[in-house]
């Protein structure tokens, strides 16, 4: 009896993966334009089907923003690392700094990341539920240290001028280049000085 060869595998091919398909999305929003690329047209590039990526990513948008759920694991354990005897702004100012350190390797592709997020109108108003998540980490943290509720006002203020302080930032970062940690550490240094 002849071998047939091997049985062709049912499901998504084997280079099909998380971090394939948003390798391919990011480099076809590059060349063509993030409105200009359907989703159609990543699942054509990666010879699959508009379903398999959509059993990765529940929409677009979420496509250049990665797994985000791991950046707010990384700060959110960044955090906890702080004990009470470092102050709330210190604490948040190093964590910020520290779950924003990247490989080299990494840097290219969030940088095109943030090219998108910060330049695209439809990715500016779904970064505000992604922006929300990252102030409620902060929140949760300095109500946790201070005794007061996430909601209320100094974990609230905290939080949103510690995204100020990483938007500015990454900002200056998208446009200028260079690195990005020490852009980090003086935007953070600023506001812990109270911009004196």
């Amino acid at each position: 009896m002849m071998d047939a060869g091997p049985v062709p595998s049912r499901g998504r091919p084997p280079r099909t993966s998380r971090g394939r398909i948003e390798q391919v999305a990011l480099e076809l929003f590059a060349t063509r334009g993030f409105e200009q690329t359907t989703v159609d047209d990543i699942a054509a590039a990666l010879g699959v089907g508009r379903r398999t990526v959509f059993r990765y990513f529940a929409s677009k948008n979420d496509l250049v923003w990665g797994e985000f759920s791991h950046v707010l694991a990384r700060l959110r354990d960044d955090l906890d690392r702080h004990g009470d005897d470092v102050a709330v702004i210190d604490a948040v100012a190093a964590a910020a700094v520290s779950s924003n350190r990247y490989p080299p390797e990494q840097l290219p592709g969030l940088r095109a990341r943030m090219i998108l997020i910060t330049t695209v109108p439809a990715l500016q108003a779904h970064s505000m539920l992604r922006y929300a998540d990252w102030r409620r980490v902060i929140a949760e943290y300095v109500a946790r240290r201070r005794g007061e509720r996430p909601d209320d006002l100094m974990p609230q203020t905290v939080a949103f001028a510690a995204l100020g302080a990483s938007i500015a930032a990454f900002s200056e970062w998208v446009r200028d280049g260079g690195e990005l940690e020490p852009r980090l550490v003086a935007a953070y240094a600023a506001l812990a000085a109270g911009f004196r």
